[in-house]
């Protein structure tokens, strides 16, 4: 780094640094005398009393890399980024020198809304109660570019479009020049750019005023689906069309979007979805080159979008990691700095949120947002709790925006610049990622680039070993998802999903587009898209959106653009599909099978405690049984304790439980169990038995002999042994 640069970062943060060490002057505590590492390791062992200090303070996570119990100066100090500052170099410590004080993250709420109107409401009330991007989101059938005729579910995960009228309805008052705008296009920018772009027109606007991403993920959109449309050498095309467009005429707009959705919903862990993103975002980077444009040109276009998950520090190693390996990768391709600069938009993980206990969702969210702050982002969609049931209303929209604007406005995160920067943990974690995330990209580049991997499929099994680690994790509760596979809200009563209207919204887009077309000279199939056939092949890179963009003018219909635009003999591309998961799906569908069985049937599986003994002695396990079970929702039959086995056995019988549970302490299983459970089986010859708590292994036959069938513990698998109770009682096969 020249001198004049530095010089430029450290005037950037003098006031605040010098107000600091005046304010407040550095305390030393010279009289106490730093303990060694091998000190505080004794000590932390005495403290665990024979436990393994190698297993109990390592945490190993899916990425492969483990948390110390303690980071420190002398174990670090070689890493640390000295000669680093915010805005340079390889943007370790932030794409800014001034970080977020003269340009806070953009706060960019989705906006969802199925009619067009109805949208354009919502983008207005969103920016008025302090949103700053207009962010707009697209519905399924508009991201495939497919008529009405052939669309499921109208609306989902946005807005309808389908003519100009639409578009012009969508954007009417929105102020271009002020906020940017953000719309994820799926496969292809280019006939949602140029129905924009016709739109501008007409409302009269400028625009070279737009700014902002109006972005497609060709590769993400295949991974997600399975198939293309169109080739993907045919999407590249309309990929240079639309960015070409952008740099003449809208400079500051981009139209490529490297989303890591595909992969974070499938339950990739943080490398996985890192490296496969900047792979897709190579292989755009090439496109673009092989099309004639240069390196400056082509960084210019793409932005990258990530998933903020659960492990709060792995989210703030992540994104300065991923600043790091894209600055190098664009240096490798010739570019310079401001080429390296990289730019992030980032949401909440749509992989943790649960449907259960959802308001839990909340917390998860908070946690998120604020690793990528502190990660240094430069927008942030903040999903409302409620995300996977329903669309958000005013009072989930609200909570979420206010996060974002109490975090900039009330908090002081517009503040620090690279806070987590010197950090002895962050900058280990940092470092570990830049080599797992190296590591993994150039293992798919070895592999032919993103698309040659995920044809051959190493990506997708990849990210399910990661996946089928996750729900083993929460099968045996080493992993909790609160109100979920732990401490389940009994009383819960799930959120009205709200479902949409189908009929009514697709009378209401039929009529609109009907409408739209009676005062129209030209109709939509004839002349307008012969002559878009043709300029397909006969425009300069670039002048197919306006090219598009008359056709909407006269009328054209977005499924009949894209018919024109895609040649019937080229063939596209077909992967193995990435599906959509959430970590607490399987624990989800176990208690809503208990839920649906006992609304049909009348009937749950009923649990009884055999609680033996005083209140102190059976308690503790009583409760975590009572915990245990309730996970799916089953009837649990409590009691005070008994003090005999024959007054245990009794009751239980006249239950009728499915299961018991016997409860007490392993001091006194030895002398209850033999006598306990033979008794149970005369009494409940159908029932399974269960003892609470994981037995010595000396002591596990016997009781299997005297009639226990499983042992519930904290070692036990939750998911399969409460499965196991729903299918003996035939709520499943």
């Amino acid at each position: 780094m020249d001198e004049k640069k530095v010089n430029e970062a450290q005037d950037a943060s003098a006031d605040l640094n010098s107000a600091t060490e005046e304010q407040y002057p550095r305390v030393t505590f010279d009289e106490f005398t730093p303990p060694t590492y091998e000190e505080w390791v004794a000590a932390a062992e005495a403290l665990l009393k024979g436990r393994p200090f190698d297993k109990v303070m390592f945490t190993p996570t899916y990425e492969g890399i483990t948390f110390e119990p303690m980071y420190t100066r002398e174990r670090t100090d070689d890493i640390l980024p000295t000669d680093s500052y915010p805005g340079y170099a390889d943007f370790l410590r932030g794409a800014r020198p001034e970080g977020y004080i003269h340009h806070p993250w953009g706060v960019a709420q989705l906006c969802d809304e199925t009619l067009p109107k109805e949208n354009n409401e919502l983008l207005k009330f969103e920016v008025e109660k302090g949103a700053s991007i207009y962010h707009i989101g697209l519905d399924s059938a508009t991201l495939r570019n497919i008529p009405l005729a052939e669309t499921e579910q109208i609306g989902e995960g946005g807005v309808n479009l389908a003519v100009l009228a639409d578009m012009q309805e969508l954007i009417a008052g929105l102020d271009f020049a002020k906020y940017p705008v953000m719309m994820y296009t799926g496969a292809s920018s280019l006939p949602i750019l140029a129905l924009l772009v016709a739109a501008v027109r007409a409302e009269g606007k400028a625009v070279e005023d737009l700014h902002g991403v109006v972005g497609a993920n060709p590769i993400g959109a295949m991974t997600k689906s399975g198939k293309t449309f169109a080739s993907l050498d045919a999407l590249y095309d309309e990929m240079a069309h639309a960015a070409r467009w952008a740099l003449t005429n809208a400079p500051q707009l981009r139209t490529v979007f490297a989303r890591s959705e595909v992969f974070s919903r499938a339950g990739a862990n943080d490398v996985q979805e890192v490296a496969y993103t900047l792979a897709m975002g190579v292989a755009y980077i090439r496109a673009l080159l092989q099309r004639g444009f240069s390196v400056k040109e082509a960084a210019s276009q793409i932005e990258f979008s990530f998933s903020m998950g659960a492990n709060f520090f792995m989210q703030i190693a992540k994104l300065r990691a991923v600043r790091v390996v894209w600055s190098n990768i664009m240096e490798a391709f010739g570019g310079d700095e401001d080429d390296q600069r990289m730019v992030i938009h980032a949401r909440p993980a749509y992989f943790t949120k649960t449907i259960y206990d959802p308001y839990v969702n909340m917390l998860r969210n908070t946690t998120q947002i604020f690793s990528g702050v502190v990660g240094g982002i430069d927008s942030f969609e903040m999903a409302p709790f409620d995300e996977p049931i329903r669309k958000g209303d005013v009072f989930s929209r609200r909570i979420a925006r206010n996060m974002q604007i109490m975090l900039q406005e009330e908090f002081g995160m517009l503040q620090p610049i690279d806070p987590a920067g010197g950090s002895w943990a962050v900058e280990t974690l940092t470092r570990q990622m830049e080599e797992k995330i190296w590591d993994e990209f150039r293992l798919i580049e070895e592999k032919g680039g993103i698309v040659a991997a995920l044809q051959a499929g190493y990506p997708q099994e990849a990210i399910n070993e990661v996946l089928e680690k996750r729900f083993k994790a929460l099968e045996l509760r080493k992993d909790v998802a609160v109100g979920n596979n732990m401490y389940p809200n009994m009383t819960e009563t799930l959120l009205d999903t709200r479902e949409e209207d189908q009929e009514v919204l697709r009378k209401a887009r039929t009529e609109a587009i009907e409408a739209f077309h009676s005062g129209k000279a030209v109709h939509s199939g004839a002349y307008d898209l012969a002559e878009l056939r043709e300029a397909v092949s006969g425009n300069e890179v670039g002048g197919l959106v306006d090219a598009v963009a008359e056709a909407f003018t006269h009328g054209a219909i977005l499924a009949d653009v894209r018919k024109a635009l895609t040649d019937e003999e080229d063939a596209p591309e077909e992967v193995t599909a990435l599906s959509v998961h959430r970590w607490t799906e399987r624990f989800e569908d176990l208690r809503r099978t208990t839920e649906e069985f006992k609304e049909k049937e009348g009937k749950n599986v009923t649990v009884f405690l055999a609680n033996m003994g005083p209140i102190p002695q059976h308690k503790a396990r009583a409760d975590f049984s009572t915990g245990f079970l309730q996970v799916a929702a089953f009837d649990v039959l409590t009691n005070d304790g008994f003090p005999d086995v024959d007054a245990a056995a009794k009751a239980a019988g006249e239950s009728g439980a499915d299961a018991v549970v016997i409860c007490s302490t392993d001091k006194t299983y030895p002398e209850i169990v033999p006598e306990l459970a033979p008794k149970l089986r005369a009494a409940l010859p159908e029932a399974t038995i269960f003892l609470a708590g994981a037995p010595p292994k000396d002591l596990e036959p016997v009781y299997r002999e005297a009639g226990v069938q499983e042992f519930i513990s904290v070692k036990a698998n939750c998911y399969q042994i409460l499965r196991t109770l729903q299918q003996k009682k035939g709520m499943i096969e």
